[in-house]
């Protein structure tokens, strides 16, 4: 073979005695081979220099680039960092991974300019979390480009969730089994306008549809109110982005009450949110759970490596992003999933 000629596909084949589709599989859609036949493939192409089907002429010829773009309501650096976010990307990436697709990430604080140009490049969207309002606009996203929603419902879309207020109600009831004077809720992303503190009837709630916390909120609820409290009975503080630097103000401000009104039981949305409550109490000599009661919720390695080891709700975050990967690439039907969760009961909230 010349070596001054590149090496192409059709040539690769034709050393290997493989048919091009079967060499474009190896590439593209590792699936579909045995994993003995595509590393064959692989280790003929390295030695021989083939780096694989041109990108761009592939992407001429079918209209398509083989690009996933996730569009994240928060930072990429925050989003990154969260231990949720960073498992569902894992789920995600996993996927697409496998059957040789591009993760591309977007964050939704770009500025309106900044998302359309580098999202048209991708043949399907995938956004998780809270959305800036008019995102998922249509001019916001190119057209006819199919879209999986995660945590959020915008109205025509296949979503991805997870049993946010069967699971919410459930810890609740747990903790509310032992006496409670002065339960409190510490919740995240719940008013429209920021709020970083106590919630007042001023603020106004986001509407179910755009915020996880809403169906949390109200399994709280329906624990607290079968115990007698009414919601005006129970304090509720919002935390803005669940963060420690975030939270620590907030809790601070609660844990810093006198005595006669400090909670002695914290419902926490987010297990971030608890660890930090508990930390706190900790550095205030509070006693967990004798004093405060602190419950989270998400699952979190962290929570369950410390002492005392946190009362939760788990929730798997790469199967999350498995499914609608998955759903998005069509491997499965597009339709609206509900995830189950599971109850975990550690030491912060016996």
């Amino acid at each position: 073979m010349p070596p001054s000629r590149r090496i192409t596909l059709k040539d690769l084949a034709r050393e290997l005695g493989v048919s091009t589709a079967t060499v474009s599989n190896a590439f593209n859609r590792p699936d579909q081979l045995s994993p003995a036949l595509r590393e064959r493939i692989l280790g003929e192409a390295r030695r021989l220099g083939y780096r694989g089907p041109d990108a761009k002429a592939r992407s001429l010829r079918t209209g398509r680039t083989r690009i996933i773009a996730v569009i994240l309501a928060e930072s990429l650096t925050y989003s990154i960092n969260d231990a949720v976010a960073s498992e569902l990307l894992s789920g995600i990436a996993e996927v697409l991974d496998a059957h040789g697709h591009t993760l591309l990430l977007l964050s939704g604080r770009q500025h309106a300019s900044q998302t359309p140009g580098s999202a048209s490049i991708a043949d399907g969207f995938i956004a998780y979390g809270l959305m800036p309002p008019g995102l998922m606009a249509s001019a916001d996203l190119p057209a006819q480009r199919p879209l999986v929603a995660i945590d959020f419902s915008p109205e025509g879309y296949p979503t991805v969730h997870i049993d946010n207020e069967p699971s919410s109600y459930a810890i609740a009831r747990h903790a509310l089994r032992k006496p409670t004077r002065r339960p409190a809720i510490v919740s995240l992303r719940l008013t429209e306008s920021p709020c970083n503190g106590r919630v007042t009837e001023d603020h106004t709630l986001l509407p179910p549809e755009s915020s996880i916390t809403r169906s949390r909120l109200a399994g709280f609820y329906r624990a607290l109110e079968e115990q007698g409290f009414t919601p005006s009975d129970v304090p509720l503080w919002n935390i803005e982005e669940n963060t420690h630097e975030v939270c620590a103000p907030v809790l601070q401000e609660i844990l810093d009450l006198p005595d006669a009104e400090r909670p002695d039981l914290l419902l926490c949305m987010s297990d971030r949110i608890a660890l930090t409550a508990l930390t706190l109490a900790e550095g205030r000599g509070l006693r967990v759970p004798e004093d405060l009661r602190i419950t989270g919720f998400d699952g979190i390695a962290e929570g369950q490596y410390r002492a005392p080891r946190l009362t939760t709700v788990r929730q798997d975050s790469v199967e999350k992003g498995r499914i609608a990967a998955r759903m998005i690439l069509g491997l499965d039907e597009p339709r609206s999933q509900t995830l189950a969760t599971e109850l975990w009961l550690g030491d912060s909230c016996p």
